[in-house]
């Protein structure tokens, strides 16, 4: 059943716990639906699962990022995960913990993002993207997620955390199915499995790494204490995961989404190329265009009022940065590529206490990859139909098949 609107899904007949929810669709129009008509709704429990709160405006997303004493992490930040429990991490690992203790790890977490450690890894990050690209250009058809896009945050996150070059293949294919379903190129890998095999694998690095310390993230993680207490092992473990998680998925979906808006506006492409957007306001944009993390999850720690709506202590709050981006109050024009767009309030990264720590390296990466397009590359064009990306959690292509030619 479809609404009034031609080819737009009726809000209430979405399944948004559905992977494929999208598949085949735009879903820029369900969302602006969603903005004008139910822009706060409830979603009814599916398959025994329990529903929740979708927000939708930039303003009410914006609000419930800011406010976590009211809207706690603690639970878990997925809608997946917390449809079938709390998360196991909860509490222990930064990204699912509430003050005071999310302050104190954060603290921790952030020393990993000094000048003396991401300076190194950023020279490092461009010389890899201008040596990826400069492999691909002038060679034909290629797979820009599999070739250039897939090695770029991943050896990012493991120059940061001194993960040796045999183990970062491994990490890769456990990244990459920790949160996509269903799709075909899963491999024999399920999402729990990848993710436990994630937390075992940084479990064993941070136990060697406390036993001999050295001058890398993981030992600073490992050696470090809070509320005077050292780290477990496993939560050592758990904040390594996050980190690999959130600056893989997010960074190499980004990257492969730039490429493929770059391909689809040459007007864009040439007015990057030529100089005549500047690059952070660029990368800006792409990070508003991709929105990699379709969502992300709350747990209601007090009643409260949400757009209007009544939002009960316990309730789960899903807050929608994919709609989010695209608010026209706040974006003119918003499914408009515009390299120039500026001001450029996106939460791509997210927003409040529980800000992204990894948002340099995210764009130092779209830095790179904007550079070396510039300096290497006279064109971009399509060659396929890209993959899309099956998951409530992560939005876009899985591969892009794309040539590059050469300047």
């Amino acid at each position: 059943m479809s609404s009034p609107d031609s080819g737009v899904l009726a809000v209430h007949t979405v399944d948004l716990t559905d992977p494929a929810a999208f598949a085949g669709r735009d879903p820029y129009p369900f969302w602006r639906q969603v903005r004008e008509r139910h822009p706060v709704y409830w979603h009814e429990g599916t398959a025994g699962r329990p529903g929740f709160w979708v927000v939708s405006r930039h303003a009410d997303v914006v609000a419930g990022y800011a406010d976590a004493d009211a809207l706690g992490s603690r639970r878990g930040t997925v809608l997946d995960v917390l449809l079938h429990g709390d998360d196991s991490a909860g509490g222990r690992m930064l990204a699912v913990t509430d003050r005071p203790r999310h302050r104190e790890l954060r603290a921790v977490l952030w020393r990993a993002f000094a000048p003396r450690h991401l300076d190194r890894v950023a020279q490092r990050v461009h010389r890899l993207t201008e040596r990826l690209v400069d492999e691909v250009t002038g060679a034909g058809t290629f797979d820009f997620a599999a070739e250039v896009a897939e090695r770029i945050p991943l050896t990012t996150i493991c120059e940061l955390l001194s993960v040796p070059e045999r183990d970062r293949a491994d990490l890769l294919r456990y990244s990459k199915a920790a949160f996509t379903t269903g799709g075909p190129d899963d491999g024999d890998l399920d999402p729990v499995e990848a993710r436990n095999e994630l937390v075992l694998y940084f479990m064993d690095l941070a136990e060697t790494r406390r036993a001999a310390p050295g001058d890398d993230v993981v030992s600073m993680i490992a050696t470090a204490r809070v509320d005077g207490e050292p780290l477990t092992l496993e939560e050592v473990a758990l904040n390594c995961y996050s980190l690999v998680l959130g600056g893989d998925e997010s960074s190499r979906i980004s990257a492969v989404c730039a490429v493929r808006a770059l391909a689809e506006h040459p007007g864009q492409w040439r007015a990057l190329r030529d100089g005549e957007v500047d690059p952070d306001t660029a990368v800006e944009e792409m990070l508003r265009w991709a929105t990699p993390g379709l969502h992300f999850a709350r747990t209601a720690r007090r009643d409260l009022v949400i757009g209007g709506q009544r939002v009960r202590a316990g309730d789960i709050v899903t807050l929608w940065n994919i709609s989010a981006n695209n608010d026209e109050t706040v974006f003119p024009d918003p499914r408009a590529f515009d390299l120039g767009r500026s001001p450029n309030k996106h939460v791509t990264l997210g927003h409040g206490p529980h800000f992204c720590l990894g948002a340099f390296l995210g764009r130092a990466e779209l830095h790179a990859l904007s550079a070396a397009l510039v300096n290497r590359v006279a064109g971009i064009e399509l060659r396929g139909t890209p993959t899309p990306i099956r998951s409530t959690f992560l939005h876009g292509d899985s591969s892009l098949p794309v040539s590059f030619r050469p300047r």
